[in-house]
């Protein structure tokens, strides 16, 4: 324990490459550095450069039609009759009613809600949301009407 220089292990380095020491070495004129000369030696490459071939962008065809690459819109929310009977005689029918009757959650004010003729209607109604042609008449015949 005296001598602690003694009990230390050996470390052992690699050679370093002797790089540029002339042709017959096998790694003289340019080095082994490979970016010396051609074109990234002259120029900026930009990343998506592919050597000439085309870019992988290109070889996905375009998405064709109208309005393709816009975001996509949530459709609104459908009503039927059978949720419109749970209502009373004489109710004026908007979105806020529905939502305060706890029909419809809050988001759907901010999506659309539409009416269709799906099922029976039994009430008088004032309709003051987005509705079909045959729902229209339909509420309209029980003497009810769309204002919209």
């Amino acid at each position: 324990m005296a001598n602690l220089l003694s009990n230390l292990e050996k470390t052992v380095f690699g050679k370093a490459k002797r790089l540029g020491r002339g042709l017959g070495s096998g790694k003289g004129a340019k080095s082994g550095r490979g970016t010396t000369r051609h074109q990234k030696g002259r120029e900026d490459i930009p990343l998506y450069f592919e050597g000439g071939q085309g870019r992988l962008v290109k070889k996905y065809p375009l998405l064709r039609g109208k309005g393709i690459n816009k975001s996509i819109k949530a459709k609104s929310i459908v009503i039927d009759f059978g949720i419109l009977n749970q209502l009373k005689d004489g109710d004026t029918v908007t979105t806020d009613l529905l939502i305060v009757k706890g029909l419809i959650d809050e988001k759907s004010k901010t999506i659309g809600v539409k009416i269709l003729n799906r099922g029976k209607l039994e009430k008088k109604l004032i309709i003051k949301i987005p509705a079909s042609k045959s729902a229209k008449k339909q509420v309209e015949k029980l003497g009810g009407r769309v204002e919209l």
